[in-house]
């Protein structure tokens, strides 16, 4: 009961961090997608070039952000369990798994292929080292060697609700919007073109940086619930213990007065 609440006290201070983190980075994940949208938009033909290349899809990575350790609920399970359900969903096709967390390159590998484990990225979790992740899978779909690439992830909501999310790296999804798509009163310097193919990948590194973030303050706020509980149950049996010793206690005492009764008695008679 102490190991337990000592733990939920650690993941709550790391929670805390985590999620100030994330907060503060999801305004501008989101006005970067925006902005991207909007600019995409107002220009014809196929500006994105290899990042929305269309293929026949035969070959799916997908990858799966877990962590490194445990003892965090049904946090690690639902990720992998999600992954299984991609590669049920791309049946005869090549499905592979880029790993990133020990926990899910640990399961996953024995039933599918993981191409790499990306782990130790939680020990130094910055943009600039998830920016590097982000080149290596944009490589390999530029490159040809998959046609699709996903991300599956916990998403941060509170400390005691986790969604699990499935989105499309690559290519890039079509714009799907109910909002009229403005360009603004914009000046535009060298031209829309050149800016849109310079925020594609940064747009990629940061929804990257983004999913890695919002599992990271997931794994704590999953972990301290899970102590949570862990503490309540072990309070509870603690108690249980207790009445069943102070039970057992005095029914012995009792026996041994009344065989001290008893042998008094007899003597006396």
């Amino acid at each position: 009961m102490q190991i337990t609440s000592a733990m939920k006290m650690v993941s709550a201070a790391k929670l805390k961090k985590a999620q100030d983190a994330i907060t503060a980075m999801r305004p501008y994940a989101e006005k970067l997608t925006e902005l991207l949208q909007n600019l995409s938009a107002t220009l014809d033909g196929d500006v994105g070039g290899d990042y929305t290349s269309q293929r026949e899809i035969k070959k799916v990575l997908v990858v799966a952000i877990t962590s490194n350790r445990g003892l965090c609920g049904a946090f690690n399970t639902n990720v992998i369990k999600e992954v299984k359900n991609r590669s049920d969903f791309y049946a005869g096709k090549q499905v592979d798994v880029f790993a990133i967390g020990k926990k899910g390159n640990d399961i996953l590998s024995k039933t599918l292929t993981v191409i790499d484990n990306q782990s130790a990225i939680f020990d130094d979790l910055t943009f600039d080292n998830v920016a590097q992740i982000a080149e290596v899978l944009t490589q390999k779909f530029v490159a040809g060697q998959y046609d699709r690439i996903e991300l599956v992830y916990n998403q941060f909501k509170n400390a005691a609700t986790q969604i699990i999310q499935t989105e499309q790296f690559l290519p890039l999804a079509p714009i799907q919007s109910d909002k009229p798509v403005s360009s603004g009163d914009y000046i535009f310097e060298p031209s829309k073109e050149e800016i849109v193919l310079t925020l594609i990948p940064k747009s990629l590194k940061t929804q990257l940086y983004k999913g890695i973030r919002d599992s990271f303050a997931s794994e704590h706020g999953a972990r301290m619930t899970a102590m949570h509980k862990a503490t309540d149950n072990a309070t509870e049996l603690r108690d249980q213990l207790k009445l069943t010793y102070n039970k057992a206690r005095q029914a012995a005492i009792t026996n041994e007065i009344l065989e001290i009764v008893g042998g008094a008695e007899a003597l006396n008679g």
